[in-house]
Protein backbone atom coordinates (compact mmCIF):
# COMPACT_ATOMS: atom_id res chain seq x y z
CA UNK A 1 0.00 0.00 0.00
CA UNK A 2 1.17 3.29 -0.91
CA UNK A 3 0.68 6.05 1.41
CA UNK A 4 2.31 9.06 -0.58
CA UNK A 5 1.56 8.28 -4.32
CA UNK A 6 3.40 11.74 -4.91
CA UNK A 7 6.55 10.60 -3.20
CA UNK A 8 5.97 7.19 -5.25
CA UNK A 9 6.15 8.85 -8.17
CA UNK A 10 9.18 10.96 -8.16
CA UNK A 11 10.88 8.52 -6.59
CA UNK A 12 10.10 5.99 -9.48
CA UNK A 13 11.23 8.41 -12.08
CA UNK A 14 14.84 8.88 -10.35
CA UNK A 15 15.38 4.76 -9.71
CA UNK A 16 14.24 4.51 -13.34
CA UNK A 17 16.95 7.10 -14.32
CA UNK A 18 19.54 5.87 -12.32
CA UNK A 19 19.13 2.31 -13.93
CA UNK A 20 19.15 3.82 -17.47
CA UNK A 21 15.44 2.92 -18.05
CA UNK A 22 13.86 5.59 -20.41
CA UNK A 23 10.25 5.09 -19.80
CA UNK A 24 8.10 4.54 -16.52
CA UNK A 25 4.77 3.20 -16.87
CA UNK A 26 2.67 3.69 -13.30
CA UNK A 27 -1.27 4.37 -12.32
CA UNK A 28 -2.86 6.84 -13.50
CA UNK A 29 -3.74 10.15 -11.55
CA UNK A 30 -4.56 13.64 -12.31
CA UNK A 31 -1.96 14.97 -9.90
CA UNK A 32 0.65 12.31 -11.35
CA UNK A 33 -0.19 13.89 -14.72
CA UNK A 34 -0.18 17.60 -13.52
CA UNK A 35 3.32 17.20 -12.17
CA UNK A 36 4.83 15.35 -15.41
CA UNK A 37 3.44 17.86 -17.43
CA UNK A 38 5.53 20.54 -15.43
CA UNK A 39 8.21 18.20 -15.42
CA UNK A 40 8.28 18.26 -18.98
CA UNK A 41 8.04 21.87 -19.13
CA UNK A 42 11.23 21.74 -16.72
CA UNK A 43 12.99 19.37 -18.95
CA UNK A 44 12.96 16.76 -16.94
CA UNK A 45 10.67 14.32 -18.86
CA UNK A 46 10.17 14.41 -22.88
CA UNK A 47 6.93 12.77 -22.79
CA UNK A 48 3.70 12.18 -20.77
CA UNK A 49 1.01 9.87 -22.43
CA UNK A 50 -2.14 8.85 -20.49
CA UNK A 51 -3.22 5.63 -22.03
CA UNK A 52 -6.97 3.37 -21.14
CA UNK A 53 -10.20 3.86 -20.21
CA UNK A 54 -12.61 4.31 -16.93
CA UNK A 55 -10.34 1.66 -13.99
CA UNK A 56 -7.54 0.77 -16.58
CA UNK A 57 -5.80 4.18 -17.14
CA UNK A 58 -1.93 4.14 -16.56
CA UNK A 59 0.49 7.28 -16.96
CA UNK A 60 3.31 6.51 -19.55
CA UNK A 61 6.50 8.65 -18.75
CA UNK A 62 9.42 9.06 -21.18
CA UNK A 63 12.26 10.28 -18.92
CA UNK A 64 14.70 13.14 -21.18
CA UNK A 65 18.22 12.35 -21.58
CA UNK A 66 21.08 15.00 -21.28
CA UNK A 67 24.23 15.38 -23.91
CA UNK A 68 25.85 12.34 -21.99
CA UNK A 69 23.08 10.44 -22.58
CA UNK A 70 22.43 9.84 -18.83
CA UNK A 71 19.15 11.17 -17.61
CA UNK A 72 18.41 15.16 -16.87
CA UNK A 73 17.15 14.25 -13.03
CA UNK A 74 20.28 13.19 -10.82
CA UNK A 75 17.97 13.64 -7.21
CA UNK A 76 15.41 14.43 -5.64
CA UNK A 77 14.34 15.71 -2.13
CA UNK A 78 10.47 14.89 -1.15
CA UNK A 79 9.95 17.94 1.24
CA UNK A 80 6.55 17.73 2.01
CA UNK A 81 5.01 14.45 3.75
CA UNK A 82 1.74 12.89 5.18
CA UNK A 83 2.99 13.35 8.50
CA UNK A 84 4.26 16.59 8.13
CA UNK A 85 3.20 18.70 4.93
CA UNK A 86 5.39 21.88 4.48
CA UNK A 87 3.76 25.32 3.38
CA UNK A 88 6.06 28.40 2.02
CA UNK A 89 4.66 31.74 1.30
CA UNK A 90 6.28 33.37 -1.54
CA UNK A 91 8.87 34.96 0.18
CA UNK A 92 10.23 31.57 1.08
CA UNK A 93 10.45 30.20 -2.46
CA UNK A 94 14.49 30.64 -3.78
CA UNK A 95 16.40 29.25 -6.15
CA UNK A 96 17.18 25.44 -6.26
CA UNK A 97 21.18 24.45 -6.33
CA UNK A 98 21.60 27.92 -7.68
CA UNK A 99 18.71 27.64 -10.83
CA UNK A 100 20.23 24.28 -11.83
CA UNK A 101 16.86 22.40 -10.03
CA UNK A 102 13.24 23.33 -9.55
CA UNK A 103 10.51 23.37 -7.00
CA UNK A 104 7.55 21.89 -7.04
CA UNK A 105 4.34 23.69 -5.29
CA UNK A 106 0.82 22.60 -5.24
CA UNK A 107 -0.71 25.84 -4.86
CA UNK A 108 -4.53 27.43 -5.52
CA UNK A 109 -3.68 27.72 -8.75
CA UNK A 110 -2.65 24.49 -9.71
CA UNK A 111 0.80 22.54 -10.05
CA UNK A 112 3.66 24.77 -10.15
CA UNK A 113 7.43 25.30 -10.62
CA UNK A 114 9.15 28.02 -7.56
CA UNK A 115 9.43 30.42 -10.63
CA UNK A 116 6.01 30.43 -11.65
CA UNK A 117 4.59 30.51 -8.06
CA UNK A 118 7.06 33.69 -7.36
CA UNK A 119 5.88 35.23 -10.64
CA UNK A 120 2.09 34.14 -9.79
CA UNK A 121 2.98 35.61 -6.53
CA UNK A 122 0.84 32.44 -4.77
CA UNK A 123 2.44 30.41 -1.97
CA UNK A 124 1.61 26.69 -1.18
CA UNK A 125 2.46 22.99 -0.15
CA UNK A 126 6.10 22.55 -1.35
CA UNK A 127 6.28 18.71 -2.59
CA UNK A 128 9.37 18.03 -3.50
CA UNK A 129 12.78 19.37 -5.66
CA UNK A 130 14.34 17.93 -8.31
CA UNK A 131 17.44 18.81 -9.61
Amino acid sequence: MVNNPVSDFVIQLKNAGMVGKGQVVLPYSKLKHAIAEKLKDAGYVTNVEKHGKKVKKILEVTLGNGTDGKSRIHGVKIVSKPGRRMYVSVSDIHPVKFGKGSRILSTPAGILTGEEARTQNVGGEELFIIW
